[in-house]
């Protein structure tokens, strides 16, 4: 049996799934938590897929590895290769004001568009280089290479392999040892999908400067082959779900994971000019436009402190209260927003009452708010879909499945559960030594009247927060 790995590092943690490169068939897994924040030193990273890799059995009998990994990230090193500061995060929205000077001063949302395929929030790696640039210009001076989490790991793996060092403090490599992949680069804010080229013109003017950037690679290129085991090119988070759920062209994949995110595969590349459509390529050579919220799972957990219960129990509770929850409607702004653009935004709560000022009907506003962000997301995608897959760790609610039909107004396919990050990543890696014939499991199907009053109500709520 020939076995393949594939690593998620996520915000939250980091998993790693080992699976017959033939077949598909999950052998072992390991998991391993990251700290909490929007910005974390990379070592962490590392520590944590030791320990996953550990926890999973080791690299014994495996071929080929690949990362998938949070997007948008950065990762600043010195000439040594040495970490500069703690990277900042996707969800870190210090960088929003950055994001703003950026639109404004290089053409408006139009140019940027054209250029790399989407308009630049706080998420995207270049407002976060301008931060850096402005707030600490040491740091900035001392940057000699950029890359993106999934990157760096990439790059450690490759080191680790090539000396047998894996240990947490085994030297890095060479800095041009990078690479990463276009999926993962169409989230930069300076690599344009459509050419298939980095836009260092775009960087010089955010950074003041144009570091080393990681060789970007082809769907089927090998990183690294050595150590006895071959080093795909990774991929950003969303890029590998795709390929982990079977995503086809006419798909659209909603995934309710730490942030929430709608998206579709296509044939052509895409560039929206009002920024709510951000024009990713995928991990196939193929393109990934897609629309991201900041906040989905976290919603229900917030949720779920409140009213002293656990996830399951929430479910339960969402299900005892009525549809649209008795006009009780939580907008689920927690950690600012991105679709819509509103990175210091707050949560709010309308239509409270003396009848819905109960744990049920919180438990209900929050996973239908929740689920509105994202219906609100499907229609910036502006596409009518063949198929609706839910998919992510929210998607494993009872009430969450229940409810999407009557929000987003269309059947709902729900995979069964899987670390389908993880997954798309180890089907990456198996391309590298067979041609996988991975046959997914039984798909779930829920149907249920739309309730367009709900959406509307979050609409209302929505509007009066953005006035």
């Amino acid at each position: 049996m020939t076995l393949v790995a594939g690593v998620d590092s996520s915000t939250q943690s980091c998993k790693v799934v080992i699976r017959d490169a033939e077949t598909g068939a999950l052998v072992r897994q390991g998991r391993a938590p990251h700290p909490d924040g929007t910005e974390v030193h990379p070592s962490h990273w590392w520590a944590a897929l030791l320990r996953a890799i550990e926890e999973a059995g080791g690299l014994d009998g495996v071929a080929a590895i690949s990362v998938a990994g949070q997007q948008h990230g950065m990762v600043c090193l010195d000439e040594s290769g040495n970490v500069v500061r703690n990277a900042l995060l996707w969800n870190d929205t210090r960088s929003a004001q950055a994001a703003t000077d950026l639109v404004a001063e290089l053409g408006g949302p139009q140019t940027w568009a054209t250029a790399v395929g989407s308009v630049p929030v706080a998420s995207f790696t270049v407002t976060k280089l301008r931060w850096l640039a402005e707030h600490e210009p040491a740091n900035a001076a001392r940057t000699a290479a950029v890359c993106l989490p999934h990157d760096w790991l990439t790059w450690r793996l490759r080191g680790a392999l090539a000396s047998g060092d894996f240990t947490a403090d085994a030297p890095p490599p060479p800095l041009d040892r990078l690479t990463t992949d276009r999926g993962d680069a169409s989230g930069t804010g300076y690599w344009s999908p459509a050419t298939g080229t980095y836009r260092t013109d775009l960087l010089k003017a955010a950074f003041g400067a144009i570091p080393l950037l990681p060789r970007v690679l082809g769907p089927a290129d090998v990183a690294f082959d050595g150590g006895g085991v071959l080093i795909a090119p990774g991929t950003g988070d969303n890029m590998a779900a795709a390929l982990g759920v079977g995503a086809r062209p006419g798909d659209v994949v909603v995934s309710l994971g730490t942030s929430g995110t709608v998206f579709a595969v296509a044939e052509t590349p895409s560039a929206d000019p009002t920024g709510a459509v951000a024009g990713f390529a995928d991990a196939t050579g193929r393109f990934l436009p897609l629309v991201c919220t900041l906040n989905a799972a976290r919603v229900m957990d917030a949720a779920a402190r409140i009213v002293g219960k656990s996830l399951d129990e929430l479910s339960d509770l969402a299900l005892q209260a009525p549809p649209g929850a008795g006009g009780l409607t939580l907008v689920p702004y927690l950690e600012g927003e991105r679709t819509p653009n509103r990175p210091t935004a707050t949560g709010s709560v309308h239509g409270l009452t003396l009848a819905t000022s109960t744990p049920a009907h919180l438990a209900r506003a929050a996973i239908e708010g929740m689920l509105c962000g994202l219906a609100d997301a499907l229609d910036a995608l502006g596409t009518r879909p063949e198929r609706v897959l839910l998919i992510g760790g929210a998607a494993r609610s009872e009430a969450v499945r229940r409810i999407a039909p009557t929000i987003f107004g269309a059947p709902i396919t729900v995979p069964p559960p899987a670390e389908y990050v993880a997954d798309g990543a180890a089907h990456q890696a198996a391309t590298l030594v067979t041609t996988p014939d991975w046959r997914s499991e039984e798909t779930e199907t829920y149907d249920g009247e739309a309730i367009p009053e709900i959406r509307h109500r979050y609409t209302r709520a929505t509007t009066h927060i953005l006035d």
